[in-house]
């Protein structure tokens, strides 16, 4: 247990949380939505900082990150806890892990140097905070992301784009690259799907490219949720108009999993109607995931080579010189070296 950043101190020991765009009202004894941060007493504290439940060396490629460091791996860990509770969730088991109030929360101790120097000797470039919601358990990725820049590693988030402007402004100057889910393009499909506020999440994500942050932005296309034209249409307009059309767009096969077994997985023509939206954006990179259909390529917008090619989440040719295609020099944009 440790004590907690970003919070304020009310009346009665009650505490305001300012660590995500919720900003949990919570009374002496009681947890934010996240179910990971106790008041006690009027002081607010992380139950899972440190305590590691994932823990791998994992291919960039796989968080999905295509303009970031193609071939190379980062060290991914994860504590309990999300601040979201969507129905489709795919690691609802550590992500919405629910202790009855006992306090005992799974994990095994893991201090920021120590993960630090086990990324080092890894081979790691990188270290990626995912599976759950880095953000619930900031104050651990905070103190790891320092050490890891020190020490000439990059800091990577996976997450939901809820994180408040307070919060990401601590992490901003040593967090290098995140993967926002924008998981649709309705008020109500966040609201009754994911227990959130769209708007929200546009200007978490707007916020992260005010930054610097290198952004790519992912989305699960779900039958009869998210898979319309509209809401299709407004987020590859949104990426296009607020990010920029160099914006990497990941549009994923969805199946069927935790609330949502009675979904059926994702028909290939909807994933081919998120590309058409996105090419009708003006988005140059647009990638299909959990498909097997050569949809992974980083191909060049102005010559038409492959730039970057993999199969899987393997790189298996890499045709950059200093930043732009090999063959007709046009930048390219993202993180490369």
């Amino acid at each position: 247990m440790e004590k907690a950043l970003c919070f304020e101190k009310l009346e009665r020991n009650s505490v305001q949380c300012h660590l995500c765009r919720h900003r949990c009202m919570i009374t002496d004894g009681g947890r934010g939505i996240c179910r990971v941060r106790e008041n006690r007493g009027g002081q607010l504290y992380s139950l899972v900082s440190g305590l590691i439940v994932a823990e791998h060396s994992d291919p960039v490629e796989k968080k999905p990150l295509f303009h970031f460091l193609p071939g190379s791996h980062c060290y991914s860990v994860a504590s309990v806890g999300c601040n979201f509770r969507c129905l489709h969730c795919q690691n609802a088991d550590i992500a919405q892990y629910d202790d009855q109030g006992t306090g005992q929360m799974p994990g095994r101790p893991l201090p920021p140097a120590e993960l630090v120097r086990r990324a080092v000797a890894s081979g790691c470039r990188s270290i990626a905070y995912t599976y759950t919601e880095p953000t619930v358990w900031f104050e651990y990725a905070l103190a790891t992301a320092r050490l890891a820049a020190e020490a000439g590693l990059y800091n990577l988030f996976v997450t939901n784009g809820y994180i408040s402007t307070e919060a990401l402004g601590m992490i901003a100057p040593v967090l290098h690259a995140a993967n926002i889910d924008l998981k649709g393009f309705s008020s109500g499909f966040y609201r009754r799907v994911c227990g959130a506020r769209l708007s929200e999440v546009l200007d978490c994500i707007r916020d992260y490219r005010r930054r610097g942050i290198w952004i790519e932005i992912t989305t699960l296309v779900i039958p009869g949720e998210n898979d319309d034209t509209e809401q299709l249409n407004g987020i590859a307009r949104f990426i296009a108009d607020e990010l920029g059309p160099d914006t990497p767009w990941h549009v994923s096969r969805f199946f069927p999993c935790y609330q949502m077994l009675d979904h059926p997985p994702t028909p290939l023509g909807s994933l081919e109607r998120a590309v058409e939206a996105g090419e009708r954006a003006g988005l140059k990179y647009i990638y299909e995931g959990n498909v097997d259909n050569g949809r992974d390529q980083t191909v060049c917008p102005g010559c038409g080579s492959v730039v970057i090619g993999r199969r899987g989440y393997t790189v298996t040719q890499i045709n950059l010189k200093d930043g732009a295609c090999a063959g007709c020099g046009k930048p390219m944009a993202g993180i490369w070296g």
